[in-house]
């Protein structure tokens, strides 16, 4: 009996490894924390605030997720790490309870043409095996299939030794892939505009080039005049048709000029290398701009934009062929996936409609799988990332998400929570850095950090459960239940702006007119149509200034005063007031130290292992030569300028001697899109999602222009700072410009003069207008799925 109770007595207590139940963070110091400590609960759904700049993603990625992903790394062999990115240690004292930490960050998909939805997850492969073994006629394996496959066949004699002797055989083989030649597998031909590479009124030697960096003093004026295969003297309209091809199409060729050797090609294999290889946001503007000028790509006539040759469209199932299913809409590939009765590939059926149900499930079911990869907004390429784990049956893992709700509708965003709360009933660890009301409503445990961002940031203000939260009295928790109210009257529109017939994507040959003069919010569910009806018939007109979420493009040398143009007037008025030359005071030029090349910091890479940045003795992370310090101006030397906040340079270039007014409107720009937090030469890299749109916006803000469009412009902004920009549209309004909003947040529809709503549905259920009128008729109305959403955060 005794034996029994102590047997129980054992059973009841808890067992050593269930006490490993907090991730604890201690002493962390990465970017702006200030030795931040902070116990996490697992299994549970943590949900990290902060106004942008506060130092979540500091925290939960760049320590917690950073350290995670780098010891799991280092149970690699050397060997394999060496393939792999390498992590430092973060900046912290005690990192203690990590799990596996699965990262859902929001950057885009690769924009490689070749990458579709399909092939970013792996929804093509499992298709080309389905219609390699269904597809009538059968046409060969999955290669077959493949638009990166193209077909190649081959002969040749083969040495070999064979009992000692030498000998030859004829072997053959082949290669039978899905590619169409004609578009390499893209989709799509480029077409040249031969008047946007020369004046063929010109000769080469008159300067008929209007290529950029193509002159007649560097090199390629060497090549071209020195070639021999044309006269440089003679106009281009004069060529013969030899000379021409020679000019445009000529191959690599070897040449000899004034002793050198030297390799002369064509233009346009030349241009096609040089800057229709790459991609095109990626290009420098000038070079970007001539792009749009002189290539048009149409759809290659050959495949008609499918990709695939005419053997792989020629195989169908059920009389679909695999272009077709491509290009079908997801929730509708399902159904046709589902239909498919075939015991010998049943189990790749079932995982094949698993993984397009997730779409689906994910509110992704508009989207088709031949949809480009680089198209996708940065919401919708963080849902594709999310599918593959939906399924998955992985526990105790720690899921990191980074704001999940961007680009999602209201109506979206329950459907995202739901999913979040799954993945938590698992037994998983989620941590989600957001700003929506509606997701930090269904947290566990909240981290609030603060109180203020960059050097005002960087420590936790509260930490506990939403109820605490909103009794708590910090920022998030005072603007935790604010609702904005419908404005009492909207502005008169002082013009239209006529979009006609618009069928770009989903649209169903759209008519409307848009008002001038006014904040304009275009509205719908996500994949409704809004984006393709703005960017597609209003963003390329004369006047209009489109600024998209595309990323900022930057080195770790890159910081706010060099992107926007800041760092040009403060150099002149330096050099100016001390008589020396402007470049001195750019650490990228001579002015940088000479230890570091004015990084500030010396990189020493270890191969596998995390490279090392460790601050230059020399010029001690200041980034400038000694005797450039030196130099003063209004008693503050270039390195104490760019290490000042926006607002406290804003008061420096406003007044007193060091009074410079180029300076003084950017920065004047910077506060008011709500970066005044922001140090001068903080690198880039460093700068969070939402202030890189911020600090995009302020530089188009310069633009000579009447129109503004913006494309979620509250993305990554905190509650506090909605109201902030809502006042900068107002303002942008008020001085005479008129403001397109394509937008979700409820605050920015009630604070609209005129709302256009598409909808009702996504994909093929959407594409049609809705509603057009002000935000009170929409929410009396309560005709659409907007219009209800808005009624309920009104309170209406």
């Amino acid at each position: 009996m005794s034996m029994a109770t102590s047997a129980d007595t054992q059973s009841s207590a808890p067992h050593v490894a269930d006490s490993h139940d907090l991730i604890r963070v201690h002493g962390a110091r990465e970017n702006n924390l200030k030795d931040v400590s902070v116990e996490i609960p697992k299994r549970r759904l943590t949900v990290f605030t902060g106004v942008s700049g506060s130092g979540k993603s500091s925290l939960v990625f760049g320590t917690i997720a950073a350290e995670s992903q780098r010891m799991i790394n280092e149970t690699y062999s050397t060997f394999v790490q060496g393939f792999m990115p390498t992590l430092a240690r973060p900046e912290v004292d005690v990192l203690d309870g990590l799990t596996t930490a699965i990262i859902v960050d929001q950057e885009r998909m690769g924009a490689d043409p070749r990458s579709t939805v399909g092939t970013a997850t792996d929804t093509n492969a499992m298709l080309r095996i389905v219609f390699s073994r269904l597809g009538q006629p059968h046409i060969g394996s999955p290669k077959a299939f493949s638009f990166n496959v193209a077909s190649i066949s081959g002969a040749g004699a083969v040495t070999m030794e064979r009992g000692g002797q030498t000998v030859k055989e004829r072997r053959s083989f082949s290669i039978t892939g899905g590619m169409c030649l004609r578009c390499e597998g893209r989709g799509s031909v480029t077409d040249f505009d031969l008047t946007q590479f020369y004046d063929d009124s010109k000769s080469l030697n008159e300067g008929a080039f209007t290529i950029p960096g193509y002159s007649m003093d560097g090199w390629y004026g060497r090549i071209f005049s020195g070639c021999g295969f044309f006269d440089p003297d003679k106009p281009i309209s004069k060529f013969t048709k030899k000379e021409l091809h020679d000019l445009l199409h000529k191959e690599p060729t070897k040449i000899k000029v004034d002793g050198i050797n030297l390799t002369y090609e064509g233009l346009i294999p030349k241009i096609q290398k040089s800057m229709l290889s790459k991609d095109v946001d990626s290009l420098q503007p000038h070079i970007r701009a001539f792009v749009e000028r002189a290539v048009t790509f149409t759809v290659c006539p050959e495949c008609d934009g499918t990709r695939l040759s005419e053997g792989a469209r020629s195989s169908k199932i059920k009389g679909i062929s695999i272009a077709d299913a491509c290009s079908m809409q997801i929730s509708d590939l399902a159904v046709w996936v589902r239909d498919l009765d075939e015991p010998s590939v049943a189990p790749l059926l079932a995982k094949l409609a698993h993984t397009l149900d997730s779409f689906v499930e994910i509110g992704l079911g508009y989207l088709s799988l031949d949809r480009p990869a680089g198209t996708l907004s940065g919401g919708e390429a963080q849902r594709t990332k999310m599918i593959r784990h939906l399924g998955s049956s992985l526990t105790d893992v720690t899921y990191v998400f980074d704001e999940p709700t961007i680009g999602l509708h209201p109506h979206d965003i329950q459907r995202m929570n739901g999913l979040l709360l799954r993945l938590r009933d698992k037994g998983n660890t989620v941590l989600v850095v957001e700003h929506k009301p509606e997701t930090i409503a269904i947290a566990d445990h909240v981290v609030d950090l603060g109180p203020g961002a960059g050097t005002a940031g960087g420590e936790v203000v509260f930490e506990g459960t939403v109820g605490g939260l909103r009794a708590g009295g910090t920022l998030t928790g005072r603007h935790l239940d604010d609702r904005a109210s419908l404005k009492p009257s909207a502005r008169t529109p002082s013009g239209v702006l006529e979009v006609r017939g618009a069928d770009a994507h989903n649209l169903r040959d759209v008519d409307v007119d848009i008002p001038l003069g006014v904040l304009v919010v275009v509205t719908g569910v996500a994949g409704s149509g809004k984006s393709s009806l703005i960017h597609g018939s209003v963003s390329g007109r004369d006047g209009v200034v489109s600024v998209d979420q595309g990323a900022i493009r930057g080195s770790r040398r890159s910081n706010p005063a060099t992107y926007t143009g800041l760092l040009d007037p403060i150099r002149k008025a330096f050099a100016k007031a001390n008589g020396v030359k402007p470049a001195l005071f750019s650490a990228n030029s001579e002015g940088a130290c000479a230890g570091c090349n004015g990084a500030g910091v010396i990189y020493t890479d270890l191969a596998m292992m995390a490279g090392v940045a460790t601050t230059c003795e020399e010029c001690e992370g200041k980034r400038f030569q000694a005797e450039v310090l030196e130099y003063k101006f209004g008693g503050k030397d270039i390195s104490e300028v760019l290490s000042m906040p926006v607002i406290e340079a804003e008061a420096f270039f406003g007044d007193g001697e060091a009074k410079t007014p180029a300076a003084h409107k950017i920065l004047t720009r910077l506060a008011d899109v709500g970066l005044g937090y922001l140090s001068l030469g903080q690198p880039l890299t460093t700068l969070s999602g939402g202030e890189r749109q911020r600090l995009k916006l302020a530089t188009h803000m310069t633009e000579k222009g009447g129109v503004y469009v913006l494309d979620e412009p509250t993305a990554g902004l905190h509650l506090a700072d909605v109201e902030q920009l809502l006042g900068l549209l107002d303002r942008l309004v008020d001085s005479g410009k008129s403001v397109i909003v394509i937008e979700h947040h409820q605050a920015v529809m009630a604070h609209a003069d005129w709302i256009i709503d598409l909808g009702p549905g996504a994909g093929h259920d959407g594409g049609r207008i809705v509603f057009e009128g002000t935000a009170a008729d929409l929410v009396a109305a309560r005709s659409t799925v907007t219009g209800e959403h808005l009624a309920a955060y009104v309170g209406a």
